[in-house]
């Protein structure tokens, strides 16, 4: 779907190509935010949109080579948020961790992960691939949906190499919602920091906001910036948006200035959906490479020497059942996992 929605738009425009794009799926977006010290405590910005059907060949000639989903692979020195909108995740890791995560109803409402590497681990994320919840055919000829953000969120670096650790969120207590009905209606979900007197539970290493905004037809949102966010974020999902009078259209991302605290949003006709990430930036060099990231290159060739001395653990295949896959995880730890003190 992918290619042919990139065709079409030349012909059609982008924006009617995004619409149709977030009904059939086909998207990768990906944001290298680069240099990453320039957008610090970010590093990169990834907006998946597929869908998968159970009727299509082409799925399966394709999965034989491309597995549906990211096999086992390693991670040091940061942490990575996987934000579910649609559809869910299988996850294992090399900690001997298993869950299931998303926006289905089967998930229970954790639609987010927390992924603190720190030391370092394997971890592997399959797409948790069912019938729609909300779809109107039946299982068989349903597709599963499946949109989700992926955040790779830096750390100090006095906490790079800490214990590992995985935790899912969602829910009020965790991941709260604030609905205003000032300027037209608004919903904000508060996956990291705070908005309109509400906080995430989460806490991060260093100071930072994560906010998922949802805006009807006209209307306009508020937020106070705070004044050590030096860095700010906003990734357009759905419709258009106006900041101080300049436009940021569906699946383009804007870069905030510096003047002011008080950011106002004014959404267009259709209504909006953006993400906007707000932090202090963490003023230390960034060594990032492949799936690491620390603060120096000798730094970074420590962490792939650990990796293949398994200290992390050992890659499996993704086929394993969980059976296998546990034996695989008691031969091959991650050497880095907590220990009872650090829970």
């Amino acid at each position: 779907n992918g290619v042919f929605l990139f065709l079409l738009s030349k012909v059609v425009g982008e924006e009617t190509a995004a619409a149709l794009e977030d009904k059939w799926g086909g998207r990768v977006c990906p944001n290298f935010f680069n240099p990453p010290e320039a957008t610090s405590p970010f590093i990169m910005l990834v907006h998946h949109r597929h869908s998968f059907a159970p009727w299509d060949p082409l799925r399966y000639i394709q999965r034989t080579f491309f597995p549906e989903g990211f096999p086992a692979h390693p991670h040091r020195g940061f942490i990575t948020v996987t934000y579910v909108l649609r559809g869910g995740f299988e996850h294992r890791d090399s900690m001997g961790v298993k869950q299931y995560y998303g926006s289905e109803e089967r998930h229970g409402g954790k639609h987010t992960q927390w992924l603190t590497t720190g030391a370092g681990l394997l971890h592997e994320e399959m797409w948790d691939i069912e019938p729609d919840d909300d779809g109107g055919l039946p299982g068989f000829l349903q597709p599963s949906s499946q949109e989700l953000y992926q955040l790779w969120l830096n750390v100090p670096s006095q906490y790079k190499l800490v214990p590992p650790k995985v935790e899912l969120l969602g829910g009020e207590e965790q991941t709260p919602m604030v609905v205003e009905t000032d300027s037209g209606t608004t919903k904000t979900i508060v996956i990291a920091g705070k908005h309109g007197g509400k906080k995430a539970s989460v806490e991060t290493y260093s100071d930072s906001s994560i906010l998922h905004v949802m805006m009807d037809a006209k209307s306009t949102w508020r937020h106070e910036i705070p004044a050590s966010h030096m860095t700010g974020i906003i990734y357009v999902r759905k419709g258009a948006i106006s900041i101080a009078g300049e436009r940021v259209a569906t699946h383009h991302t804007a870069y905030l200035g510096y003047q002011g605290t008080n950011l106002v949003v004014e959404a267009e006709g259709n209504g909006a959906d953006f993400l906007l990430l707000t932090g202090e930036p963490l003023n230390e060099p960034v060594a990032a490479q492949g799936s690491m990231v620390m603060n120096r290159p000798d730094e970074i060739n420590n962490a792939y020497a650990d990796y293949q001395m398994m200290k992390m653990g050992a890659p499996w295949d993704h086929g394993l059942t969980d059976e296998e896959w546990m034996q695989h995880i008691r031969k091959f730890p991650s050497k880095y996992r907590p220990t009872n003190n650090d829970q």
